[in-house]
């Protein structure tokens, strides 16, 4: 018999919607930062947004505890119900917003939470605004159920968050809803309470949807942080457990939506994910726990603290910081006055980073399209002494 000898791609046929998914470059460069410490190379990596933290032990006695008592099968699709009214208590105690369980949908991370509200609310060719800079996986998630992601150019004068005026003025007959972050990947900014009400009263008076990714909202460090759902039962907020909670690979979120909106979750729940890990959920619970906020409180200053070294040390070496970061673990640095032959050109400039002294960086060239060559994203979630380490090494390789 005589077999074609085509590459196995060439009898593949994709779905269109593949073609708008770009590659996450800021995992294709920790892979090359990998392959350089297989080498022998030290690396410093502030690349991934990922903290150095890892669950504190009473979550882990939650989890071994969870195993010994076998509680590990199926959810309802949901979450579990205890999750759901401990997730409903840190809103009083922290916001003082009195969120129905009834309204939390467990998810398998916040990525999971993403994909079922646009799955739920993203129709064929609607419109969705965002800011351009964004996490590239929240346009992604547009473009996989067939939305079209708009970018809308904000800079350091709108702190790189949309403004109601940008909103109303992009709006068009298309435009279903805005996806918002705040505090943001890769900015670490947040949307000025007052801009952000008057983004859901334009958004409101177009009959559109307000989805607003409040991941890093614990992470706060200049004021107390106040969430979108205080704007009413309209807004559909997105939080994870992996940024202030420290568990990244457990992969655990949530949703809060409408009332009405429960239904239609549920059913996408139990048809896409069935339910989030259910050991995962029953760790969950001892987050919530008296103890366990005070060992994240201190994890949440030992951050700040790190923020407040960082952004003058990236300034000492020629970066532009033109907006301090509120939240988050990231900086957002403007590279075009660095003293290297590659400033202004981030992709170059981060692999010279990386290969030159060891220190990984992400180029801006991840998340959007307006000026990202000018761009890197620096994420603080590493250790004080490798920030510092970091410093020095960029110091001899820019000649400060």
């Amino acid at each position: 018999m005589n077999f074609a000898k085509e590459p196995l791609d060439a009898a593949i046929r994709y779905a269109a919607r593949v073609d708008a998914i770009e590659p996450f470059y800021v995992m294709e460069l920790a892979k090359e930062a990998q392959a350089l410490e297989r080498a022998g190379r030290n690396i410093i990596h502030m690349g991934i947004g990922e903290p150095d933290f890892t669950a504190p032990e009473p979550v882990i006695a939650a989890a071994t505890d969870a195993l010994r008592r076998g509680v590990t099968q199926y959810t309802n699709a949901l979450g579990l119900t205890s999750l759901r009214e401990a997730i409903s208590g840190h809103y009083r105690d922290t916001f003082g917003l009195d969120i129905d369980p009834a309204r939390i949908v467990v998810t398998a991370g916040a990525s999971a939470a993403l994909l079922l509200a646009c799955t739920a609310l993203v129709d064929r060719d609607d419109e969705v605004l965002m800011p351009d800079p964004c996490y590239p996986c929240n346009r992604h998630f547009v473009a996989a159920t067939d939305g079209r992601p708009v970018l809308i150019p904000s800079g350091p004068a709108e702190r790189f968050q949309l403004t109601a005026a940008q909103v109303e003025a992009h709006w068009t007959p298309a435009t279903r809803g805005v996806l918002l972050a705040s505090p943001s990947n890769p900015t670490g900014t947040s949307i000025e309470p007052d801009e952000l009400a008057k983004i859901v009263d334009v958004v409101r008076t177009h009959g559109g949807f307000t989805i607003v990714d409040e991941i890093y909202q614990g992470l706060s460090y200049d004021a107390k942080p106040v969430s979108a759902l205080s704007l009413g039962d309209d807004v559909v907020t997105v939080n994870s457990f992996s940024k202030y909670f420290n568990m990244t690979g457990w992969r655990l979120g949530w949703l809060v939506v409408p009332p009405a909106m429960v239904a239609t979750m549920e059913k996408l729940s139990q048809n896409l994910f069935i339910c989030a890990s259910a050991l995962a959920q029953h760790a969950a619970l001892a987050c919530f726990e008296p103890a366990t906020l005070a060992i994240y409180e201190s994890r949440r200053l030992e951050f700040g603290r790190r923020r407040d070294f960082i952004v003058p040390a990236l300034r000492s070496l020629g970066f532009e910081v033109p907006v301090v970061p509120d939240g988050a673990f990231y900086v957002y640095a403007d590279t075009r006055h660095v003293a290297h032959p590659a400033a202004g050109n981030s992709s170059a400039l981060t692999r010279s980073m990386l290969h030159d002294a060891g220190v990984v960086l992400v180029p801006g060239n991840d998340f959007g399209f307006h000026a990202p060559q000018d761009y890197i994203r620096l994420s603080y979630a590493t250790a004080y002494s490798q920030l510092e380490e970091a410093v020095q090494r960029l110091g001899t390789l820019f000649g400060v």
